[in-house]
């Protein structure tokens, strides 16, 4: 066996979330940690600290709650709630998510509308952003381990990478259309590989 295969434990063995109430908390503490973009913090939270998803698993489940409408992360938080305690988790999960966030929200609202015109604001706010695309690009640097044992390859996931970072990035294409496009070929090339 090669020494990069991993073989993941059954189901039964894997950890999971015992309660509503730790599906609640969860998903509230990574909200509450996730300024200027959750998906590192999420990444760190449901794979690395709780173990609930595999790096692959994650990647699979991002990438739908990508493609659904909506927030990335509801779309996600979703998933896990169902997955683990059908409709009541899902609710259970997405109140999580929203819940003290929402009242945080409201409160930096009603103080931003009082400071915005200082520039010691703007500038923090611009740190911010610098933060979140150095989180995202440390996940997205974290994750590329999993297009390893990816049935396109690694070569050939690097160059759908490639050519998907051109489009948004260079040439400025809409979402829909690089997410139909290259997300459309992807995915019926993988099935077309995986099927027997």
């Amino acid at each position: 066996m090669p020494p990069d295969s991993v073989v993941p434990r059954p189901l039964s063995e894997r950890p999971r979330p015992q309660s509503l109430a730790e599906v609640f908390w969860t998903f509230n503490g990574l909200a509450m940690q996730g300024f200027g973009g959750v998906l590192a913090v999420v990444q760190r939270g449901i794979v690395e600290q709780k173990g609930w998803l595999t790096p692959e698993e994650f990647v699979e489940e991002w990438a739908v709650a990508q493609v659904l409408p909506g927030p990335n992360v509801i779309n996600l938080a979703l998933m896990l709630g169902d997955r683990y305690f059908g409709l009541r988790g899902a609710a259970t999960a997405v109140a999580g998510m929203l819940a003290l966030p929402t009242l945080l929200i409201i409160v930096l609202a009603l103080v931003y509308a009082q400071y915005a015109g200082h520039p010691q604001v703007a500038g923090a706010l611009r740190g911010m952003g610098a933060v979140a695309a150095g989180l995202i690009a440390a996940t997205g640097i974290k994750l590329l381990p999993t297009l390893r044992r990816h049935p396109l390859g690694l070569r050939t996931a690097a160059v759908f990478v490639a050519l998907v970072f051109c489009a948004v990035a260079i040439l400025r294409w809409p979402l829909i259309a690089v997410l139909v496009l290259f997300g459309g070929v992807a995915c019926v090339w993988t099935w077309r590989r995986i099927a027997p």
